[in-house]
């Protein structure tokens, strides 16, 4: 009978991932959808800024080329079951704007890991998006994918992007020495993770 639960669980949860309108999503001021080949110049240009870029391992693109290969990656891991990585673009419900994009990465194991990112452009910095956006992710963790811990990683000098998680209540859990490679250097990283039945006000 348990196995018949967790069976049951399984195969829920596959098709909440696979509802195309489950993974269209919003929250009061922002639209979140899964990115496709239309959203390449606006990634793109996204990536090419260096103060996006300042904590990015990735590095500037030096084509857009460079873009459209991981982007079609990333649409490509859109027919997989099950899948392992979701990305949407973010735009504004007012005026529609680009503003930004935002990613989860999931284990699909016992575990039931999620990690979560994200890239705003800096001109809509300091407006709050970036917490009423990670509050989202987090819960698209617990109440779609079933998860029971969401993770993120965190350039130590990254201050903006630590508020951010500590904010909507992440735990910083340690510090990763010497793990993100950014322009020929080593740089550290803080750990940070919510559990699903932590205490949060969101």
């Amino acid at each position: 009978m348990q196995r018949d639960t967790i069976s049951y669980e399984k195969n829920n949860q596959k098709q909440m991932i696979n509802n195309q309108s489950l993974l269209d999503l919003e929250t009061e001021r922002l639209i979140l959808s899964e990115v496709t080949i239309d959203d390449l110049e606006n990634i793109h240009q996204l990536n090419s800024i260096p103060e996006v870029d300042e904590f990015n391992t990735l590095g500037i693109p030096e084509t857009i080329k460079d873009t459209e290969k991981i982007l079609l990656l990333l649409i490509e891991d859109q027919n997989k079951s099950p899948r392992g990585t979701f990305m949407w673009k973010i735009t504004l419900k007012e005026t529609n704007e680009f503003i930004g994009v935002a990613g989860f990465s999931l284990s699909n194991d016992k575990f039931r890991l999620g990690e979560i990112y994200y890239k705003l452009n800096p001109k809509y910095w300091g407006n709050g998006y970036a917490t009423e956006l990670a509050k989202k992710l987090i819960l698209i963790g617990f109440e779609i994918f079933n998860l029971h811990k969401v993770e993120a990683g965190v350039a130590t000098k990254n201050i903006k992007s630590i508020r951010v998680l500590e904010k909507i209540e992440m735990t910083r859990e340690g510090l990763r020495r010497k793990i993100l490679p950014i322009r020929g250097k080593w740089i550290d990283n803080y750990h940070y993770a919510i559990v699903e039945d932590d205490k949060r006000n969101y």
